[in-house]
């Protein structure tokens, strides 16, 4: 195995430049609002390079390659969409051409999540040419996840019919083995009132001022919401709201509000629902609804897949194999001792660990307190170092099966 490491650093370096033009490139390509059509094609292209035995478009439009035929499945997931540049005056040089200070590149995407792409896209080859990939079969998979997280992962694995046994997920972990993160559940509230002219409001119903003792409620909820140990407290934050009258001089009636409720381990949608509803004054409960959600945007390809707005929360323990062959993986390459940690967001796990139940690990340069951000940026070295990891990982599990 040493030497082969040692080979698998040669080749890791004679290919850094390629590396780095590969993922300057693909964050050059702008590819928000899902729309990851020529990103995806970009990747294909140098799959195909890299000589990668199948490449293709799914249904619903994630850029896959596969790799080998062995018994075992290994996913590797990268979400290729990025979220919008917010306010184009804010950023003092090109989003997606970036700029690069003191060895790392400011641009967006740049960490979430293309980061793990070129790693993740070279180091399968790498370990199918040092034999790494003995035994298995492997998955490139970049998709859609930052309306929805998991959508692309279940359209995949249903459409396709490509069950995975082990997933790694490239969201930003600072270099370090990520086993878990709370989970999110996504809901709306709504309220309705009487329209009436503001002239005469003493004769409407206003569902604004209906709505306001539940935002304060969900206000004081939130510092008394559970914990867990390892995952943290769940959270609860009103992120929009939204009213709808006839002008706007008159009375609203009718009052929305979207709610982001992060759960931790002992929370049910169930459980969740119920305590949004129990903020609702008793005199007008029949005046509100809480709602469910669920995302059926097309995607670029105009396929719909209709998806619950649920991703459960979800961890490994430390002793698990994946996550103990990460570990090692970590060790043998850069004779780093780590504790694994967690996310404070959510990734594509809680399609495949939190609703499948499919081991996932988390590995990625970057931290993820800066995704998007304008000073959103990643450490280049660490995209290039990145490849050893995932070209490593499927050997130090092998003997763990």
């Amino acid at each position: 195995m040493q030497d082969k490491i040692a080979e698998l650093n040669r080749r890791v370096a004679e290919s850094h430049d390629d590396i780095l033009k590969f993922f300057r490139e693909i964050v050059a390509i702008p590819s928000m609002n899902s729309d990851i059509e020529k990103v995806g094609e970009r990747i294909g292209e140098e799959m195909r390079k890299l000589g990668f035995d199948k490449v293709y478009v799914d249904k619903y439009g994630s850029i896959v390659g596969k790799i080998g035929d062995g018994d075992k499945i290994i996913l590797f997931d990268s979400h290729i969409d990025t979220v919008g540049i917010g306010d184009p005056e804010q950023w003092d040089w090109d989003p997606f051409e970036g700029k690069v200070e003191n060895g790392m590149l400011y641009a967006r995407g740049a960490l979430d999540e293309k980061n793990s792409t070129p790693g993740m896209v070279y180091g399968m080859a790498m370990a199918r040419d040092l034999g790494l990939l003995d035994g298995f079969t492997a998955y490139y998979l970049g998709n859609i996840e930052e309306w929805c997280d998991g959508i692309g992962c279940q359209a995949f694995s249903e459409w396709e019919n490509v069950v995975p046994d082990f997933v790694v997920i490239g969201e930003p972990t600072k270099m370090n083995v990520y086993r878990g993160h709370k989970g999110r559940l996504e809901l709306e509230v709504v309220c309705k009132g009487k329209s009436a002219h503001a002239a005469s409001n003493f004769m409407g119903d206003n569902a604004i001022y209906k709505m306001l003792p539940v935002i304060d409620a969900i206000d004081k909820m939130d510092a008394n919401l559970p914990t867990h140990e390892f995952l943290g407290q769940g959270r609860i934050t009103v992120t929009r709201v939204q009213s709808v009258s006839p002008s706007d001089n008159a009375v609203p009636d009718e009052c929305r509000i979207f709610i982001d409720r992060r759960v931790t381990f002992g929370e049910t949608k169930e459980s969740v629902i119920a305590s949004i509803q129990a903020l609702i004054p008793e005199e007008c409960k029949d005046d509100f609804e809480v709602l469910e959600l669920v995302y059926d945007e097309p995607s670029h390809t105009g396929a719909v897949f209709e998806y619950e707005k649920y991703f459960p929360a979800w961890a490994l323990e430390e002793d698990e194999p994946f996550i103990a062959a990460g570990v090692e993986a970590v060790k043998a390459i850069w004779d780093r001792d780590i504790i694994p940690s967690k996310w404070d967001f959510s990734t594509n796990g809680n399609y495949w660990r939190g609703k499948v139940g499919i081991p996932c690990l988390g590995f990625a340069p970057g931290d993820e307190i800066y995704a998007h951000a304008v000073n959103e940026h990643i450490p280049l070295e660490d995209v290039v170092e990145a490849t050893k990891f995932y070209a490593l990982l499927p050997a130090m599990l092998k003997p763990k099966l």
